[in-house]
């Protein structure tokens, strides 16, 4: 960065902090509200229909916001995040500065059973990118205030400072130098005091931990195996079941099937409420129970009725939490990844205990599971651990949280490459990843690459017609058009020069008895990794660029991709 612009950007870091700790408190204060008035209403023994109407109205009228006033798709935040930077130059639409806080305070304080965090960092990227397009900054910039916003956001509504730093760094992965940091930090801290200030400095989940003991450390490595597995179930089971309920077109008739569901859901297991913090609290203080709330109660309230009660939840999250988002909720997972984990974590110590009737620490097993998950549907094992550690005082536990994470991380990838954010545009190529060259590629796009210098021939014209435009060009190459400018082929000089001076064929020959066709074709929409496989399978030098129709747009080249590979990837490296 030059001096003046390295000022602004440090300066503005300072503004999107604030402006994403408030949001971040306005958020928390909303759904805080919300469910301040909805929850008593659930837990009433006589009121419990509540429980099937008012998540519904909560995803309703997110719905109505989102496709009458709105018009467009928020949901999502992390992967719309990722998306915009790799693939929209890191421009994010004014109106996502509120509407995904808006429509996700909605969705969840009326009991949509998703979390919060991906709408805040989706509020706090769109105020990143739209304040450093204000401002005029450079590409690189305008992504940097977007990853300061996230990691403010994030910093702002766990009040963990550290743990918003690795989540832009891990998640949102951004290949960004070490000079990026301070603009970052400047964020996550400004966001985590006004945080502080406005909600207090009360950990987010307060819990009373057992000591430490170094020979717990074989079933924290077994959890962490757990939390692999569960993490799988998680990843596949959400995006599964997201693509058949988006099979159902009509979102009206989608909206009720997903209703009921997550109504029925909720009225036989409260903790799928919101985004259930709420009901860890006696896990996170060894006082776990089957809420009273519910009709199971009676039936498995105690024995293994407990770990079977918390078990059917921890299953069924994963599916209430999608028919919120599928139904027209607004919210995200990270909230429900933390709330799975720890209920993995409960689980299995609490059947450990049971079956050799040992003593292990209930409430540490469901602090470090919450680390665990979020290590492996993340994929994101640094956030994970010094999330769970910041936002409990869980340093104690710091060894477990480092094992577990590590474990659930090593044995998700072994059979899922890629995280929940980023699996659905890594199919699409549109990933941005540590990887230079992939990032590289993923970042330069076709269209921008074509050149038009070439003449173009008509593909009926004889070549006594075309020679005055063959002679007046330098070119190599020449693209053969039909009256509707679609491309037929191409004609080389080498082509034409054997009959320079032969008179005969000057006129007797035509474009099209020379022409030829070319190795490849490129879509002027086409991924830059696949046109590059095109020119190592073809060995040619230059490719025709068309549209969907064979309308002809110009070449591209491997050499100007070659010098705009370099160009970028120096600015990448923040050279």
């Amino acid at each position: 960065m030059h001096k003046d612009e390295t000022a602004r950007v440090l300066s503005l870091s300072l503004l999107v902090g604030v402006c994403a700790g408030l949001a971040a408190v306005i958020l928390v204060k909303a759904i805080g509200f919300l469910q301040g008035l909805v929850l008593p209403l659930i837990q009433t023994p006589g009121s419990r229909w509540a429980a099937l109407v008012l998540p519904a109205l909560g995803m309703l009228l997110a719905l109505l916001l989102v496709r009458f006033v709105l018009r467009d798709n928020i949901g999502h935040g992390v992967t719309k995040v990722l998306y915009a930077v790799s693939r929209n130059e890191s421009r994010i639409k004014p109106h996502n500065t509120w509407s995904s806080l808006v429509s996700s305070a909605l969705t969840i304080g009326l009991g949509g059973s998703v979390g919060a965090e991906a709408p805040i960092v989706y509020t706090g990227a769109a105020i990143g990118s739209n304040l450093g397009r204000v401002f005029r900054l450079s590409w690189r910039n305008v992504t940097l205030l977007v990853g300061c916003g996230a990691a403010g956001a994030l910093a702002g509504i766990f009040r963990a400072p550290l743990a918003g730093v690795l989540f832009t760094l891990e998640i949102l992965l951004f290949n960004l130098s070490m000079r990026a940091m301070m603009p970052l930090l400047i964020s996550t801290v400004s966001a985590t005091v006004v945080s502080c200030l406005l909600l207090g400095r009360t950990p987010v989940f307060a819990c009373s931990l057992a000591p430490f003991s170094m020979g717990n450390m074989p079933f924290y490595l077994v959890l962490g195996a757990v939390c692999g597995l569960c993490s799988l179930y998680f990843t596949r089971t959400t995006l599964g079941l997201e693509d058949r309920l988006a099979q159902w077109r009509n979102p009206w008739l989608r909206w009720l099937g997903c209703a009921l569901g997550l109504g029925l859901l909720i009225f036989l297991f409260p903790p799928l409420f919101g985004e259930g913090y709420n009901f860890l609290d006696p896990l996170l203080n060894g006082h776990a129970a089957v809420p009273n709330g519910s009709p199971l109660s009676s039936l498995l309230g105690s024995g293994w009725g407990v770990p079977l009660f918390f078990l059917l939840v921890l299953l069924l999250k994963v599916v209430s939490m999608t028919l919120t988002n599928s139904g027209g909720g607004v919210g995200g997972t990270f909230g429900p990844t933390l709330f799975v984990g720890a209920l993995t974590g409960f689980v299995l110590v609490r059947s450990l205990n049971l079956l050799w009737g040992g003593s292990l620490p209930e409430q540490n097993f469901v602090l470090v599971g919450m680390a665990g998950l979020m290590a492996g549907v993340m994929q994101a094992p640094m956030t994970a651990i010094f999330l769970i550690a910041e936002t409990t005082g869980g340093y104690d536990l710091l060894l477990p949280l480092i094992l577990c994470s590590t474990v659930s991380f090593g044995v998700t990838r072994i059979w899922e490459r890629y995280s929940i954010y980023t699996k659905r545009i890594a199919q699409n190529g549109d990933l941005l990843t540590h990887d230079s060259d992939q990032a590289v590629l993923t970042l330069l796009r076709t269209r921008d690459l074509v050149r038009d210098k070439y003449p173009r021939l008509p593909l009926e014209a004889s070549l006594a017609e075309v020679m005055p435009v063959v002679k007046g060009s330098t070119a190599a190459v020449f693209p053969v058009l039909d009256a509707q400018g679609r491309f037929q082929g191409e004609l080389e000089m080498d082509d034409i020069r054997r009959h320079l001076f032969d008179a005969d064929a000057l006129q007797s020959l035509h474009v099209y008895n020379l022409m030829h066709d070319a190795p490849a074709v490129v879509d002027a929409d086409e991924k830059m990794d696949s046109v590059m496989e095109k020119f190592d399978r073809t060995g040619a030098w230059r490719l025709p660029v068309l549209t969907g129709d064979r309308t002809y747009l110009g070449f591209i080249s491997k050499s100007r991709i070659l010098s705009a590979y370099r160009e970028e990837l120096k600015v990448l490296s923040g050279e």
